[in-house]
């Protein structure tokens, strides 16, 4: 996933706005979908009635004008029931692609909508583990595209590249395929296979990859000493447990009175805004890690929670074209902030985030574009991507003999007299 989103808790409100303008369209629907909408937005029947009973010319006057917007749709929806050659109909997966439809209109690739099966395993990885085959992947384009394989998972060892494109599984065509259909046949049950035909960037031909489903244990954070007495850190995920994971980590190494340390954060497709700002804290003792600004123009400003644990000791930190959102937003103020030196190629510019609202009674989910974050210095890096301050190329020949130029300079940083 391409996303920094809130949790739950912080997105009620938002979610409660944004779904306004469905209210109409329950009252005049009737049976379509009022029970999971009505529930999301008045959670009583009480609060229905009082809502009624305090109706103002106003808001009758918005129904009737919804009631004419979308008399079109109810048409439509009829003369799908009584003329379509291939009766019944599946109500719910047309509702599924009303609502698909209606936000992809907004032409924002990041705000959409993710059925039961495609959220559950969409969010699995920040809960702790899921069954498939350990990449991160984008599902905004035309075709399901890897951002990046998971460390120590099956696809990893398979050699998926970030930019890969599934073009087949297991030999049928996907290309005219929404690509989080495509995402469902990929995952499955662990120790089952799956065939993936991938359209790679530099290969003309493509290539078939066969792949063990197992089960992904993930653990967000590892960890180790290196030689010359440099610690480091890898974080795969911003997930539930992150933060614990790397204050764990740091407290083991620090004790070891490391010269420096590398935070690796190449592959690291992102997570919780929370999480980003909890793991920005441990490096940055104070002061603004970021700033959100939301459609009305407002911006909020997130600042260094105190007590970080590794807010002196000198900081690498790696990235790559794999690293997006919550991690940009820990590069990003680590580099404008100037507390360490940032070392790969330039990142994937994700600089938007999201709120993934659960839709009442299991029905999927709505991801919605609520605002734009920028840097401490205010760049806004969506679609452009972070800059190191070292631009250092990782070559598929480098990977393919075991060379890790960039970790290699970034042990080169630190080992350097003071």
């Amino acid at each position: 996933m391409t996303s920094i989103f809130r949790r739950r808790m912080e997105q009620n409100h938002t979610g409660r706005n944004i779904l306004l303008v469905f209210i109409a369209i329950v009252l005049l629907a009737g049976t379509f979908s009022g029970g999971i909408l009505i529930g999301w937005m008045l959670p009583t029947q009480a609060g229905l009635q009082a809502a009624e009973t305090t109706k103002t010319p106003s808001a009758t006057e918005e129904e009737m004008r919804l009631d004419l917007l979308f008399a079109p749709f109810w048409e439509t929806w009829q003369y799908v029931h009584e003329q379509y050659i291939d009766q019944p109909v599946d109500d719910t997966k047309l509702m599924q692609g009303a609502i698909e439809g209606l936000l992809d209109s907004l032409g924002d690739k990041h705000t959409g909508y993710m059925d039961p099966d495609t959220y559950n395993q969409i969010t699995a990885p920040l809960d702790g583990s899921y069954e498939g085959i350990g990449a991160s992947v984008d599902t905004s384009g035309d075709l399901l595209t890897i951002i990046s394989a998971m460390p120590d998972s099956p696809a990893e060892a398979a050699g998926l590249r970030p930019g890969d494109a599934v073009i087949k599984v297991n030999g049928e065509d996907v290309t005219k395929t929404d690509p989080n259909i495509v995402l469902k046949s990929v995952k499955g049950p662990a120790g089952t296979d799956v065939t993936l035909t991938i359209q790679r960037i530099d290969i003309e031909d493509p290539i078939d990859v066969t792949i063990t489903r197992q089960k992904i244990d993930l653990k967000s954070v590892n960890s180790e000493m290196m030689d010359g007495n440099i610690a480091y850190v890898r974080i795969s995920t911003y997930g539930e447990t992150t933060t614990e994971e790397l204050k764990s980590a740091l407290t083991t190494l620090l004790a070891q009175n490391p010269k420096g340390l590398i935070l690796d954060l190449r592959y690291n497709s992102g997570g919780y805004l929370i999480t980003a700002i909890e793991v920005i804290s441990q490096f940055i003792p104070s002061g603004v890690v970021m700033y959100e600004q939301e459609q009305n123009g407002e911006v909020t400003s997130y600042s260094a929670e105190p007590g970080g644990l590794a807010t002196e000791i000198p900081l690498v930190v790696l990235v790559n074209e794999g690293s997006a959102s919550a991690s940009e937003i820990t590069a990003g103020a680590i580099q404008d902030l100037g507390r360490g030196t940032i070392v790969g190629v330039t990142t994937y510019g994700k600089g938007s985030v999201q709120n993934w609202i659960p839709l009442d009674n299991n029905q999927g989910a709505v991801r919605i574009t609520v605002a734009r974050w920028l840097t401490p210095n205010h760049r806004q890096i969506n679609e452009v991507g972070l800059t190191p301050d070292i631009v250092i190329e990782l070559t598929q020949e480098d990977a393919d003999a075991g060379i890790d130029t960039q970790l290699n300079k970034a042990i080169e940083i630190l080992s350097q007299p003071e």
